[in-house]
């Protein structure tokens, strides 16, 4: 008889299994939970994916509920075998566990080891654009697709429909029950509780992958880099807890879209878009994560010192004045989610001016969105969106001024502030942010052409002293 396979909750879908035999373990411990404020959505999604797994399964699996992981390995009693775990904690605990045995990772495409033989091969930092046309390469992907020549035209779509709705089910009601009863106990959530909004099945998943596949992805190059009011999605799969929780394997997806590009469905642009962040980024972010463990965790290089204020922690966006942060940060409250580009030009760029702790905000990051993974936060946030790793994601500060957030959105306009002015009460949070920014790490950025040329317009030492002395008055309260 075959090893029980060990699923953890982010290896749910049908790939993380060998055979349609396999007998399976899934652990639900509580104490996940109360070690940490989840978003109240993140831990509904966790539970119920497990729950819907174990059900779907039916004899083949056992869910054990325990206190604690290795309670529920040592009562089976029997030698278990477990895909490697997506985090270098679990990764650990998983090898002091007797009888326990570690398998190659799944769910992403390029080989650990193909991945540092190329990164060993490179001179100087390591760039996704370089990683994705090896890759690209080696996997023969995307040949007879012209890369566009340059960036469509942001505009906001007009005609694509909504994904297909999640219905939630028994299983949900009882989780529901169960985190409502658990809080009453003292476990604390952040977020607001809402009928569940993403796949929980590879069932559901797949409907979403195809749904995005038939009738958004035309439509997704439209959108890259734009911010609009509301719900935000745009022409956006929404798929990234499908990918992250393991409900989806990457390579069919990727072939998927290949596919739609030739055969005229979908413009090489969003093909490539497409691919790009679940081939490239996706992928380059995941082989960083272990290729620089335990060394990749922040490096303070920024002057990044302050812990999150307390109405960013708390999802408070009815503290928030300004439009887009407000808009973000309640989007994330109600939801657990936000586009790629509101976290990075929203709020990331509002922690990296504040000189928020990078750690800190990775890890609030992790615990408020539905598709937070440490090996996802820990390079985004701290890599791309912080600059505190020492350029190995990105090549500059993602650092904008509320000018920028002008350009890409639809907030300003109906915003108290005025995204060109810096100084006085109808300045711009983000535009004094940026000023304050640049001043407090002009010794560092002068490398950076971008920021170097912004300092080189800055440089009136009263206005300089004015806006300073203004941002520590802010200080950390809600803008």
């Amino acid at each position: 008889m075959s090893r029980w396979r060990w699923l953890l909750a982010d290896q749910v879908g049908p790939h993380f299994l060998d055979d349609d035999a396999q007998r399976v373990l899934l652990v639900e411990t509580r104490s996940l939970f109360a070690h940490r404020r989840l978003h109240r959505q993140k831990a509904h999604l966790i539970l119920s994916t497990l729950r819907h797994r174990a059900a779907e399964l039916g004899d083949r699996a056992r869910l054990v509920r325990a206190d604690t992981f290795r309670e529920a390995l040592a009562g089976l009693g029997e030698p278990v075998e477990v895909v490697h775990p997506a985090s270098r904690a679990a990764l650990a605990f998983a090898r002091t566990v007797d009888g326990l045995t570690v398998l190659p990772p799944r769910g992403f495409v390029t080989d650990r080891a193909d991945f540092a033989a190329w990164a060993d091969r490179r001179r100087g930092q390591l760039r996704m654009a370089d990683f994705y046309r090896y890759a690209l390469n080696r996997h023969d992907l995307l040949r007879d697709l012209p890369v566009p020549a340059r960036r469509p035209r942001r505009r906001p779509p007009t005609d694509v429909p909504p994904p297909p709705a999640i219905v939630e089910d028994d299983i949900d009601a009882q989780v529901r029950r169960d985190l409502d009863r658990w809080e009453a106990e003292g476990i604390r959530f952040v977020g607001r509780d809402a009928p569940r909004r993403h796949p929980a099945t590879h069932a559901e998943a797949r409907a979403r992958l195809t749904h995005f596949l038939d009738h958004r992805l035309p439509a997704y190059a439209d959108t890259d880099c734009l911010l609009v009011d509301g719900d935000g999605r745009l022409a956006s799969s929404v798929l990234s807890s499908s990918f992250n929780l393991g409900l989806l394997d990457p390579a069919p997806a990727i072939r998927a879209a290949e596919r739609a590009g030739r055969d005229g469905t979908a413009p090489p642009a969003a093909v490539h878009r497409f691919v790009r962040g679940l081939f490239g980024w996706r992928e380059f972010l995941w082989q960083l994560y272990w290729y620089f463990a335990p060394r990749f965790r922040g490096v303070g290089w920024l002057a990044a010192t302050r812990p999150l204020p307390d109405w960013f922690d708390r999802l408070d966006a009815d503290a928030v004045e300004a439009r887009c942060l407000a808009d973000v940060l309640a989007g994330v409250r109600d939801t657990g989610w936000a586009s790629q580009t509101a976290r990075l030009t929203v709020l990331g760029n509002y922690g990296l001016q504040r000189g928020w702790r990078p750690a800190d905000l990775a890890d609030w990051f992790q615990r408020s969105f539905v598709d937070g993974a440490d090996w996802v936060m820990n390079a985004t946030v701290i890599g791309m969106s912080q600059y505190a790793d020492l350029a190995r994601i990105d090549t500059h500060p993602w650092a904008f001024d509320g000018a920028h957030v002008d350009r890409i959105s639809d907030y300003c306009g109906g915003c108290r502030y005025e995204p060109a002015v810096a100084l006085g009460d109808d300045a711009c949070p983000y535009t004094a942010g940026f000023d304050t920014f640049l001043h407090r790490n002009r010794e560092r950025l002068s490398a950076d052409p971008r920021l170097a040329a912004a300092l080189a317009e800055r440089t009136d030492p009263q206005r300089r002293d004015a806006v300073l002395a203004q941002e520590e008055k802010r200080g950390d309260e809600a803008p």
